[in-house]
């Protein structure tokens, strides 16, 4: 069952005025519950405000998006309710952070929901062990943290909501390679453990293609592709005339193919292309004996 589902979204800027643009631009998808899709484009090619969408911080100016089979913008009685299944992790979420301790920063939006107190209790210590952030942590100012510890505090407040679908932003910006790896090894961790619907948006085709199940491509406001990376990555010339850079170890097995290699196309990770490497060297190997 598709969880967000759109039909025709466009979105406008500046209707009527000189300065008018078509951001999106009539886009039909479908995402299924569980899935973790990938979501990248170059900068303005509309997927940022594409996902603003998608818990109605944006009204398309024409077009439905539906929730977890719920039209929004129907009912404005009930566009906060259906906002709370799916959560929104903005770029450097961490520059939102501003109770005096990290457990009711975590806190914060489950209390927004109405819940009791035993379950926001619940719901922080659980995110809190899931991202890694330590009992006494909690206890601390967010502002007592390293870049990466904030940011993970600012993620789990949006994990604690439990929503249907997690949305995240370019998470791993700015932080160094250590970091980074935390926090994407920290997301995958939470979608195979809650097995929602995970939706990363990033310039990284290294980080899309090991994480993801499926890629959505923007491209001048439309949808180019919303496949497999395989799929996605087998069109390696057509993203790179659309200023995208496919993984560096995709880019190596398509230079080895164009030196007359017999090799496979569609290597988008670098432990599937060691793999394949060392079942052809092992060929080769046993062919010479």
């Amino acid at each position: 069952m598709a969880v967000i589902k759109t039909e025709g979204i466009s979105y406008v800027y500046g209707e009527g005025t000189p300065f008018r643009k078509v951001a999106v631009d009539n886009v039909d998808l479908s995402i299924d519950e569980g899935e973790f899709i990938g979501v990248i484009g170059h900068t303005g090619s509309g997927k940022s405000t594409l996902i603003q969408h998608f818990n109605g911080l944006l009204k398309p100016t024409s077009g439905s998006v539906y929730i977890d089979g719920e039209r929004l913008w129907d009912d404005k009685n009930r566009l906060r309710a259906v906002r709370f299944k799916v959560g929104l992790v903005f770029q450097y979420p961490e520059y939102q952070l501003f109770e005096e301790d990290c457990y009711k920063d975590i806190a914060f939006g489950p209390k927004n929901m109405g819940l009791s107190e035993e379950e926001i209790d619940r719901r922080v210590r659980e995110t809190a062990k899931l991202v890694g952030i330590k009992e006494e942590t909690l206890h601390k100012s967010p502002f007592e943290l390293s870049g990466g510890q904030k940011r993970r505090v600012a993620i789990a407040g949006v994990m604690a909501m439990e929503p249907k679908v997690l949305i995240l932003d370019e998470p791993a910006s700015g932080l160094d390679p250590k970091g980074r790896s935390r926090i994407l090894g920290l997301i995958r961790e939470y979608h195979k453990e809650k097995k929602n619907t995970v939706m990363l948006v990033s310039h990284s085709m290294e980080d899309v293609a090991k994480h993801c199940s499926k890629i959505l491509v923007m491209n001048n406001a439309k949808v180019f592709c919303f496949d497999t990376p395989a799929n996605v990555f087998h069109r390696a010339a057509e993203l790179e005339s659309m200023g995208l850079a496919v993984p560096q170890i995709t880019r190596v097995f398509n230079r080895l193919r164009a030196m007359g290699c017999d090799i496979s196309d569609d290597v988008y990770t670098v432990g599937f292309g060691r793999e394949l490497l060392l079942k052809k060297l092992a060929a080769i190997k046993e062919a010479g004996r």
